[in-house]
């Protein structure tokens, strides 16, 4: 369905802080990074929010969901618009509950109601087929890491470090040719980053998350909670693995008891410590730890980080990334690779059987379109 090798795609990513959504425009061919293009970011209301965050946790059919899918569509739709024309659309939606095991994923938001709103094809529904095919259907921005890392220039592996709600790991070694070859990649989730994190500043203080980790540099660390945390079981698993954001939903109830600003450095200490931890999995130390999501921008949680890595950890601009729009940058990615037929994920990102490649491509059919006016022309 692509009309080039060079595409300008749009990838739109409402990760699990439930902060908002995050949209940018990226030209590649599937393989390289060619262009990064346009960023926006639209934030949740309250009222948004608080219509997303009652249906987590829950799968489709399940009180409230219904409502949820139909904010996360109005607010992407919102957003994508302000962007000037694109040939394909990456839709990751929400979130709302993580289960490969058992019951599978559940990502809110229907890719074909965006398709005929925005009258532009949409590759969404990235992670069924993975879980489907015996993959845990997360981490999937790996490959779009190894493009990243591509694009570097370096030999030696590097580490991307995603800190959303959850905490994400991918090493990657780019001397390898291509993201599914042995070797190349290793991906896993880390454990709790900002999630547990933001519930503590709103249930105590109603504020959406601590800024700039002013809170928890006021407090003390309890060193006992972070230690019992750390024998957890799913830190002595083989990756890949992955997580579900109410998946240690009881660090609340341990830190109870605690004042407000020992709270917040004891759940900060153990995001820290949880990705410190994943470096054990690595096939080797990698040359440095480059930090994307809003975790970066918490200076007492990268100060955490630096003191328990042994490389150098530094968010993603020291490389010239933008580490808020990585991750929508990464769908956009993986919605061309999806539309050309190429893998999205494998053995060693999400622990899928085969290499393979997740998505659904909806097109438009012209029965619900509505007007939008280009801001940019590509």
């Amino acid at each position: 369905m692509l009309k080039s090798d060079a595409v300008w795609a749009l990838g739109a990513m409402s990760g699990t802080s439930l902060d908002g959504v995050d949209a940018a425009l990226l030209q590649t061919d599937g393989e390289q990074i060619l262009e990064f293009g346009e960023t926006g970011y639209r934030p949740y209301s309250e009222a948004e929010r608080e219509v997303i965050a009652a249906a987590l946790g829950r799968w489709p059919g399940d009180e409230g969901v219904e409502e949820a899918a139909e904010v996360i569509e109005t607010v992407h739709a919102t957003l994508l618009s302000e962007f000037g024309d694109a040939e394909l659309i990456g839709f990751h939606g929400q979130t709302l509950a993580h289960d490969p095991r058992g019951m599978g994923t559940h990502q809110a938001g229907d890719g074909r109601v965006l398709a005929e709103v925005l009258q532009t094809p949409v590759v969404w529904d990235f992670r069924t087929t993975d879980v489907e095919m015996g993959g845990e259907g997360a981490p999937l921005a790996p490959f779009f890491h190894f493009a990243c890392a591509k694009l570097m220039e370096i030999d030696a592996p590097i580490a991307f470090l995603n800190l959303g709600g959850i905490g994400n790991l991918t090493w990657v070694d780019p001397a390898k040719s291509r993201p599914d070859e042995d070797g190349a990649l290793l991906a896993f989730d880390t454990g709790p980053a900002n999630a547990p994190i933001n519930d503590l500043m709103w249930q105590r203080r109603h504020e959406y998350f601590d800024k700039d980790g002013e809170l928890a540099a006021e407090g003390d660390v309890d060193e006992d909670i972070v230690e019992s945390f750390l024998q957890h079981s799913y830190f002595y698993r083989v990756p890949p693995k992955s997580l579900d954001r109410n998946d240690f939903s009881d660090l609340l109830d341990e830190v109870a008891i605690l004042e407000d600003a020992d709270a917040a450095a004891t759940l900060t200490a153990i995001a820290a410590a949880s990705a410190a931890k994943a470096l054990e999995h690595c096939p080797r130390l990698p040359q440095g730890v480059l930090v994307t999501g809003g975790g970066r921008k918490n200076p007492t949680l990268m100060t955490m980080l630096s003191l328990l890595m042994e490389c150098p950890v530094a968010p993603v601009e020291d490389a010239g990334f933008n580490g808020d729009m990585l991750e929508a940058q990464a769908f956009a990615y993986l919605a061309v690779r999806v539309a050309k037929g190429m893998t999205t994920s494998c053995e060693t990102t999400t622990g899928v059987r085969a290499s393979i490649g997740g998505g659904i491509l909806s097109k438009p059919t012209g029965k619900r379109a509505l007007s939008k006016t280009p801001s940019k022309n590509f």
